[in-house]
């Protein structure tokens, strides 16, 4: 087989990717290690920025996504047992969020690409990338018991934090910077109207929660809970208690609660590799930087990393410049320094570490109540929750 690019991972990364190529007339195969439904059954984020939205919009993949979607104009901080109101909107200009599952942006983007004929592998198996950095790079893999080679221009490793496509770069040439968190989160996803028509973070000395939702009819919440927890020992009836425990009254006494539909803790880290590019391979999404969810940046980071590198790969293929792909690695990693940056600071604002004692609490608190009482502050917050504009610091 032969193509232009060769796409390693169909989550929501490689999705977008290749159909941004294809838009462009770029041909490109995507490999899928699992199937479309295991694909599917990932329970992520559910934010989306003004900018992620924009590029759904540039490829025709926006129209369910406004039928269903929920635009936040704010959020609330909850602390002290107290909420204070965020205004997006007011703050920046009329900026705002909306509240779109992960699954769901995957969902319309694999419908997008079979509705194209494009193709995509899935259930892929012991794939190989092979001189990336020579002048034939090949992606090699196994399906239904038979070994195919792909010849190609370019990979795109969309594959995942413990993907094939980083792991294949010699350890001299690349530099990884990490930040294990003490914590995880306990998610829980239920049928139930949500608590506010907002999201809600909360900052208590029983440690962070949230507050979120996926429609009018389904929630999801979170609880900071050890990272020596384990998801079997919460039943339904304990997180319930404990969300109410962490909330304020008038929302404690306005959630409903019911059996979850899927429960889980996830770990938190901050992630970065330098440099995204290797020759002819280059790294987006989760495969190049990992953010704590706390400020719902990971999907949005890694729409605009598939944006620049769909420019980049458009410009090399179509009108032969390596203008564009010499830059994407420092381009992209401004911004993922910026994103690494807010997402460690929200991070650390509103959890509870186990060194932190009294006076970690009790700062925490000031600095919110700064945020909330200072226009200056107010707006830090907002621009960069909403997303910075793709060409910031251009």
């Amino acid at each position: 087989m032969r193509s232009q690019v060769v796409i390693v991972g169909a989550g929501p990364s490689g999705l977008l990717l290749g159909q941004l190529l294809y838009r462009a007339g770029v041909d490109a195969i995507i490999l899928e290690r699992q199937s479309p439904e295991y694909v599917l059954g990932r329970i992520r984020a559910g934010v989306l920025e003004q900018v992620t939205l924009n590029i759904l919009s540039e490829i025709g993949v926006d129209e369910r996504l406004h039928k269903e979607g929920l635009v936040h104009t704010g959020f609330d901080l909850l602390f002290k047992g107290k909420r204070h109101r965020i205004d997006l909107a007011g703050l920046t200009g009329g900026q705002k969020v909306m509240v779109y599952g992960q699954t769901e942006v995957t969902r319309d983007l694999m419908a997008a690409r079979q509705a194209a004929g494009l193709k995509t592998i899935y259930e892929a198996t012991d794939v190989e990338i092979h001189d990336f950095d020579g002048k034939h790079p090949s992606v090699r893999f196994s399906k239904d018991g038979q070994r195919h080679t792909i010849t190609c221009d370019f990979i795109a490793g969309c594959d995942g934090f413990h993907g094939v496509c980083r792991a294949s770069v010699p350890k001299r040439s690349i530099k990884e910077y990490e930040k294990i968190y003490p914590f995880g989160w306990l998610g829980v996803l239920s049928d139930t109207p949500p608590v506010h028509e907002e999201l809600i973070y909360v900052n208590s000395s029983r440690g962070f929660a949230l507050c979120s939702q996926r429609s009018h009819t389904r929630s999801r919440y979170y609880l900071q809970v050890p990272l020596t927890d384990q998801v079997e020992k919460w039943s339904d009836t304990a997180f319930w208690s404990e969300l109410r425990l962490r909330l304020d009254p008038a929302a404690s006494e306005q959630l409903v609660s019911g059996p979850s539909i899927e429960k889980s803790i996830a770990p938190l880290r901050s992630f970065v590799a330098e440099p995204m590019r290797f020759g002819s391979l280059f790294l987006a999404g989760d495969a190049a930087h990992i953010v704590p969810p706390t400020g719902a940046k990971g999907l949005n980071l890694a729409a605009t990393d598939v944006k620049y590198l769909s420019d980049a790969l458009i410009e090399a293929c179509i009108e032969k410049s390596q203008a564009g792909i010499d830059h994407y690695s420092s381009r992209c990693l401004a911004r993922v320094w910026r994103a690494e940056r807010f997402s460690w600071w929200f991070t650390s604002l509103m959890h509870s570490f186990p060194d932190q004692g009294e006076i970690g609490q009790k700062l925490q608190e000031a600095e919110l109540e700064y945020l909330t009482i200072s226009p200056s502050g107010s707006r830090t917050i907002a621009e960069n929750y909403v997303g910075l504009p793709l060409n910031f610091g251009d």
